[in-house]
């Protein structure tokens, strides 16, 4: 069996062209041409980025004792992004292109000239002198709040999750009575009005963000930043990220932020152009943003460390991951075309980790007809109520496994003539082609043990 290279330059087309012809991912409002980096989930995609998130939520919310889960509010005070400091910082400068209309960052390298001037070349059209001087550009998108635009307030879409956790830290804290170090966790959408988007989900303008901030007693802070880089490379490794595929990246100083006292990028590789990239960072954030909010609330954000009779506001640790980005190098990793010894077609295979796959199983009838779509519909009827399961009796049965193959699923249940007559069944794996028979009354428990790892 032959494996072709997954991280060839066109793998990224393929993924794209499968994904709308499956139902995984499709262009927002295609029928009108589309929105530009925004992607609606089909019934296959949602159940996998559903998959993704859960598997994300058990490991850092429901298996720990230490961490807490929240859901904050999209619309927040902006207040809270002038504290943040998104309002005065969260900007690039732009130039655009008077001929074309093409908008571009002014660091641009394709860039040829300083933008403003007669000398500057614009890098789509090539027109020179038609570039403008930079200016600032926020990325928060920005609305308004209020019955009439000229007098309701400015209210942003949040571009990121994790400050409804800083403005939220005294109030879980004192509602669950946990003790630093602990953590707060949420799962939610995010808003960016990117300038170069692409990528198909790579970059887009609304996203995901599965983060948590972990707060911790200053000293401590360091320990606990290693702890944290390993516990989420780990997490990665058992979505059945290819380990070769995954590396660190430190941010240089200039990297950094102002008030990172350390950081850490995941990166993956996606391939192609794209190469390795970030899929969840790794922060230390010091006491910047309890600090920053509290200055201007006039709230304490503080830990009342009770034992020892004193106040401190705890260092963070943060953890970020994109749904999103995480879901595409799930995506990427597990696209495969192989060719089958012994048969003239090849396949395509999604290698999903079984518990991420959007499919569990996939149940045929050999023919339709003997007894065996009804044998094979009552199997369906059972086992679905457990797991996400498809029903097909539609074209051969090499063709139905391709059809599965193609979209994740691991398990692929054949009812034939001896099915009928002795209630087995055949259990096919996707990745090893090994067929097993299987009584019919054993099946769920055979597929729990095996979707459980």
């Amino acid at each position: 069996m032959h494996m072709p290279n997954a991280t060839s330059p066109d793998v990224m087309d393929r993924l794209v062209s499968l994904s709308k012809r499956r139902g995984f991912i499709f262009q927002s409002s295609e029928i009108y041409g589309g929105t530009g980096s925004v992607w609606d989930y089909g019934p296959l995609g949602v159940e996998l980025k559903r998959n993704l998130k859960d598997r994300w939520w058990q490991a850092m919310v429901r298996a720990r004792s230490d961490i807490e889960g929240i859901d904050a509010a999209i619309l927040m005070n902006p207040k809270v992004w002038e504290a943040s400091g998104h309002v005065s910082g969260f900007v690039d400068p732009l130039v655009d292109c008077r001929n074309c209309k093409k908008r571009f960052r002014a660091d641009d390298p394709r860039i040829k000239g300083e933008p403003g001037t007669p000398d500057a070349q614009c890098p789509a059209c090539g027109m020179k002198g038609t570039l403008s001087a930079p200016r600032q550009f926020n990325l928060m998108f920005k609305t308004f709040m209020g019955p009439v635009e000229d007098t309701a307030s400015v209210i942003y879409l949040r571009p990121e999750t994790a400050q409804g956790i800083y403005v939220n830290f005294v109030n879980v804290q004192q509602a669950t009575r946990q003790k630093v170090p602990f953590g707060i966790a949420q799962i939610g959408k995010a808003f960016r009005n990117e300038i170069t988007p692409g990528n198909f989900i790579f970059r887009t303008r609304e996203f995901e963000q599965m983060e948590m901030q972990f707060f911790v007693e200053p000293g401590t802070d360091m320990t606990w930043f290693e702890y944290w880089k390993d516990q989420r490379m780990r997490w990665h490794h058992e979505l059945g990220l290819d380990p070769a595929r995954l590396r660190f990246h430190e941010h240089t100083k200039e990297e950094l932020a102002h008030y990172a006292r350390g950081a850490f990028d995941i990166q993956f590789d996606f391939g192609g152009t794209l190469g390795f990239q970030e899929v969840e960072g790794v922060h230390h954030r010091g006491d910047f943003d309890l600090t920053r909010h509290a200055e201007y609330s006039g709230k304490k954000l503080e830990y009342f460390d009770q034992p020892n009779n004193r106040r401190y506001v705890p260092n963070v640790i943060e953890t970020s991951v994109g749904a999103d980005r995480a879901m595409l190098a799930v995506l990427v990793n597990g696209y495969r075309e192989e060719t089958v010894e012994g048969e003239s077609e090849g396949r395509t295979v999604l290698a999903l980790h079984p518990a991420l796959a959007p499919i569990k199983a996939g149940i045929f009838p050999l023919v339709k007809k003997d007894g065996m779509p009804e044998m094979a519909e009552r199997i369906a009827q059972d086992l679905r109520p457990r797991f996400p399961v498809f029903y097909d009796e539609s074209g051969a049965i090499g063709r139905r496994y391709r059809r599965q193959d193609e979209v994740g699923t691991p398990f692929c249940i054949t009812v034939d003539g001896q099915s009928v007559s002795d209630g087995t069944v055949t259990v096919r794996e996707r990745d090893t082609l090994r067929q097993e028979r299987v009584g019919a009354d054993a099946l769920r428990a055979v597929l729990e043990t095996r979707l459980s790892v």
